[in-house]
C-alpha cells in the first residue's frame, strides 16, 4: 500500500466523521510525527512507520473497521496529498497526538505529561509535546 492511499485510510478511520478541519488535524499529527526526529517518533520516518508503530492508531489493528477493512474515498485522498505536501492545519501547530475523551472536556496533559492540550476539534483533543516529551 503507497504512502499516500494508507493516509487516506486513516484518515478516514480516525476522523472520517470529523469534517474537514478533523481530518486535516489527524493527517497533521500524522505527518508531524513523521517529520519529527527528536524522542520516540524520531525513529519513524515514513507514513507507514508512524502508523504502525506499536499502540498509535486503533485503526491499524486488525478489527472491522481498520485501515485494512475501509477504502477512502476522494476527500480522504486531497486531504493526504495536502498533508504530505506539506500542509498543516495551523490550530494543530506541532500537535503529536490526538485522543478521543469521550466527554466534553479534555485532560490538560496526555500522554503521561509528555503532550499539553492545544486545541480541541469536533470529538479529538489534540496535544503539543512539552519539553519532558524530547527526553522519551
Amino acid at each position: 500500500m503507497s504512502e499516500l492511499e494508507l493516509l487516506a485510510r486513516i484518515i478516514k478511520c480516525e476522523a472520517g466523521g470529523e469534517g474537514l478541519d478533523g481530518m486535516a488535524a489527524v493527517a497533521s499529527v500524522v505527518m508531524n510525527r513523521v517529520r519529527q526526529s527528536r524522542g520516540e517518533y524520531g525513529r519513524y520516518n515514513t507514513v507507514n512507520d508512524v502508523v504502525f508503530a506499536p499502540r498509535q492508531f486503533e485503526c491499524a489493528t486488525d478489527q472491522p473497521q481498520s485501515v485494512f477493512n475501509l477504502s477512502p474515498d476522494q476527500i480522504h485522498y486531497d486531504i493526504a496529498r495536502w498533508a504530505i505536501g506539506g500542509g498543516r492545519l495551523g490550530v494543530t501547530g506541532d500537535a503529536l497526538w490526538f485522543f478521543n475523551p469521550y466527554s466534553p472536556n479534555c485532560r490538560p496533559n496526555f500522554p503521561n505529561q509528555n503532550g499539553y492540550l492545544i486545541t480541541r476539534i469536533g470529538d479529538h483533543c489534540f496535544y503539543a509535546p512539552t519539553d519532558s516529551y524530547f527526553l522519551t
